[in-house]
């Protein structure tokens, strides 16, 4: 295998010019506007999963925070066709680069986290001193709170980035040592392969997983400030 095990990373490029931009606008074609009277069996289930989410997601919410309810169920959407389509061979995944994943996290946190400062600025306040703390610990637990609070969006992109590109890497790994057994011993290649098939399926599922979580914490935040 002379090729780069990071190379699948590596943002493309088209006569010279970077394609992220078209890569990340492109799942939006798979989610079209309706305009009939009776959809398609594909429209309706699209539909019918979105609001099932939404309904879940939103349940938690006051009238506040379920005005956000747009841009949750745009986020997971995206987050989740573009892990989908990053599962097709020769493709490109961009949630595996972390500047994406911080430029999603990062917006919408600091919207939730100023709408709970703009509204609830006393309970916002709070959360940085818990009640019936001892006197001498205050200044160390607001430290560790603040801390806490500001590392909650680099948490949010790392886990997504390392989640995508752990599983891009084993699949690459396994379809490799797959190619290369398959001169050796053709059972073990058989047996690779299998795991191979399994590996994907469960990407498969890590990759809605992952956008559920991702959308899951930031509606959490939103929650806690509204």
């Amino acid at each position: 295998m002379n090729e780069n095990l990071f190379s699948s990373f590596i943002t493309p490029t088209m006569m010279g010019l970077p394609v992220v931009i078209a890569i990340v606008m492109f799942p939006s074609i798979m989610f079209p506007s309706p305009s009939r009277l009776i959809n398609n069996r594909l429209i309706s289930i699209q539909q019918w999963l979105v609001q099932l989410t939404s309904k879940q997601m939103l349940s938690i919410h006051n009238q506040k925070g379920q005005t956000w309810a747009l841009m949750l169920m745009s986020l997971i959407l995206f987050i989740g066709s573009t892990n989908l389509l990053g599962l097709l061979p020769h493709s490109f995944t961009p949630t595996t680069q972390l500047s994406l994943n911080l430029g999603m996290a990062i917006p919408l946190w600091a919207g939730a986290v100023i709408t709970g400062f703009r509204h609830k600025t006393k309970a916002s306040l709070a959360h940085f001193l818990p009640q019936g703390t001892p006197l001498p610990l205050i200044p160390m637990l607001v430290i560790i709170e603040t801390i806490s609070l500001f590392i909650q969006p680099t948490a949010l992109a790392v886990r997504l980035t390392a989640n995508i590109t752990a599983g891009h890497l084993l699949i690459h790994l396994i379809g490799g040592a797959t190619l290369a057994l398959m001169n050796i011993s053709t059972i073990t290649a058989v047996m690779t392969f299998i795991i191979l098939i399994l590996l994907t399926i469960l990407e498969f599922a890590v990759a809605l997983i992952q956008a559920y979580v991702f959308t899951l914490l930031v509606s959490l935040y939103l929650h806690d400030n509204t």
